[in-house]
């Protein structure tokens, strides 16, 4: 005889010891192949056989291994897919007139566990208002940027400079490479001997793109051949900017020196950064050039960068001793302080053929500063 502590039994086990022989009852439905399945499917197909081929030649795998998809290539044509449907649970109602005594204790707990497990609607619906607040609150526009670090020998940075100054400007001017570049620096105080560059994508689409061109190009495999020998490491983040900021600055010549600093956040705190740095940015822009502020999205997560443009060292101290006289930025620190792990600052000077670059510094940011004082 079936007693309602069994039936509830039955229900809780496989959830509860996850067996495999029992889970498969509990899982969804696989939907049939699509056309964009079948894209992807022949995509994979080239790529693996570009990789063999590319392999006999000595290459390692790269973004050239992977062609682009386009949004239609995912999901397939604009018609519904052809999905086998699930059979339609039955309705409250139905369940309450139906259902024995013993289904309807299962079907109770079974409700309890899927709310342990996977949370109350309530609370689903609280975490889908915060993903939808990262994403309209957190970002702006379409772009992503891609911030590279190079680590370069010591005695290999005359010629490593020499290899990307006639590289980059290639890239950022070929109009089918959907990237611009926004500026390329050495580091002079901080991690020596290591050179940080950021390029702008349009959107992850444009990344792809432009990384499956330029390792097609016969130019930057010889680039990418002469340049590995002469680094120490590598290391790139996709990023994204912060909707507050305004937008990264456009290329222009305002000379001095520029600071990158960068806070790793404590996880989760993303949110509270952004909203007290929407009232400190007013303070800040009042003393000192903000070029531009962006939070990662791969590669080092719960990072955020800032990047300052000042006219030499002794105006970023007159700036930042002025800030702190200024109403809010007190609160400002305050508030974030609390939300950094660690944080570090690098010098930078910029390369000649950076768009954002060093001239003689002058007139725009000191004539600004001077109004203040």
């Amino acid at each position: 005889m079936t007693t309602p502590l069994s039936s509830a039994r039955h229900v809780l086990q496989p959830l509860l010891f996850c067996t495999s022989p029992r889970i498969v009852h509990h899982t969804r439905v696989i939907p049939a192949r699509t056309a964009g399945a079948s894209c992807l499917r022949k995509a994979c197909f080239s790529m693996s056989a570009f990789t063999r081929e590319e392999s006999k030649h000595g290459r390692v795998p790269s973004f050239g291994n992977v062609p682009p998809l386009y949004k239609g290539h995912y999901f397939g044509p604009e018609a519904e897919p052809d999905v086998t449907e699930a059979e339609p649970e039955p309705s409250t109602e139905e369940s309450t007139t139906t259902q024995s005594k013993p289904a309807k204790v299962a079907a109770g707990a079974n409700r309890l566990i899927k709310s342990f497990l996977f949370g109350t609607e309530e609370s689903r619906k609280e975490q889908e208002v915060l993903e939808r607040s990262y994403s309209t609150q957190l970002m702006r526009g379409k772009y992503v940027h891609e911030i590279a670090f190079h680590q370069v020998k010591p005695e290999c940075s005359p010629k490593y400079v020499n290899l990307i100054s006639e590289i980059y400007p290639q890239i950022a001017a070929d109009p089918l490479n959907k990237v611009h570049l926004v500026g390329s620096w050495r580091c002079v105080v901080g991690d020596l001997d290591t050179f940080v560059t950021i390029w702008e994508y349009n959107g992850y689409a444009g990344f792809h793109e432009t990384y499956y061109r330029i390792h097609s190009d016969h130019k930057f495999i010889d680039y990418l051949g002469k340049v590995r020998p002469l680094l120490r490491s590598r290391h790139t983040n996709l990023m994204q900017e912060f909707s507050f900021w305004g937008g990264t600055a456009a290329p222009r010549d305002l000379g001095g020196i520029f600071e990158l600093r960068t806070y790793d956040l404590q996880p989760g705190r993303l949110l509270e950064w952004e909203t007290s740095w929407q009232k400190g940015i007013e303070c800040r822009r009042q003393v000192m050039e903000p070029v531009g502020a962006w939070f990662t999205q791969l590669g080092s997560l719960n990072t955020v960068h800032h990047l300052w443009q000042f006219a030499d060292l002794e105006h970023r101290k007159l700036s930042r001793e002025k800030c702190w006289e200024l109403p809010g930025w007190a609160d400002t620190v305050h508030d974030t302080v609390k939300l950094i792990n660690k944080m570090d600052s690098k010098i930078l000077v910029a390369l000649p053929f950076s768009p954002l670059k060093v001239s003689s510094f002058l007139s725009h940011i000191c004539g600004c500063f001077l109004l203040i004082l």
